[in-house]
């Protein structure tokens, strides 16, 4: 719906499941939102869907760990970046000469939805930083990173390392660090490569060799 005020966004005139129908093709636009600091650190990619699906995992699995409410943490991980499908992902460079208002762009993304009592909630939550489940969620949106940067430190890009190190140093909780250092000395192709029994890698089109 148009107003007179270009800046207001107005979507009152759509009902509720309508707009229900609007926020899940809103949201997939973050399939289409590239995270954008792999620009300077020259290898990798990711976009914000792909970014959220695994900081929500590693929230639970850290909230389980540390005793706190797991479904909470998870559901602030999976809500953090979805005023990014408005706003797009600001680097730390970029930031130093943009601003966003996320809390304005969720505001407007969940009105009418019927959602906005539940998510708001968590936004102010891990904005303020002040319970057990924000700080395990911004760990968590910290951790997914440092799983990202591993992979390419692996694959030979050696200025992975001092991100790895920038980031470790912006984790609020000893549950995290622990995870973060088990990820940090732990080879990302591991769970895969020396999952199958060794015979595995002899086979050739489904018949083992012969010594």
């Amino acid at each position: 719906m148009t107003t007179d005020d270009m800046g207001k966004v107005d979507m009152s005139d759509r009902d509720r499941l309508t707009r229900l129908a609007d926020l899940v093709f809103e949201a997939g636009m973050l399939r289409k939102t590239p995270r954008t600091g792999y620009q300077f650190l020259g290898t990798g990619s990711e976009n914000v869907a792909e970014h959220s699906f695994r900081t929500a995992l590693i929230g639970f699995a850290l909230a389980r760990r540390a005793g706190a409410d797991p479904y909470r943490t998870m559901a602030m991980c999976l809500f953090h970046d979805l005023h990014e499908a408005r706003t797009g992902d600001f680097n730390y460079v970029n930031k130093l000469y943009n601003t966003a208002d996320s809390r304005r762009a969720l505001t407007d993304a969940l009105a009418g939805t019927g959602l906005s009592g539940d998510v708001m909630p968590l936004h102010d939550e891990l904005e303020d930083a002040a319970t057990p489940e924000a700080l395990l969620a911004q760990d968590a949106d910290q951790i997914d990173l440092i799983a990202n940067l591993k992979e390419e430190l692996d694959r030979g890009n050696r200025y992975a390392a001092a991100w790895i190190e920038a980031a470790m140093a912006r984790l609020r909780t000893e549950t995290g660090r622990e995870l973060a250092r088990t990820l940090a000395g732990t080879d990302h192709a591991e769970w895969w490569f020396n999952g199958p029994d060794r015979q595995w890698w002899n086979r050739k089109n489904g018949v083992a060799r012969k010594d």
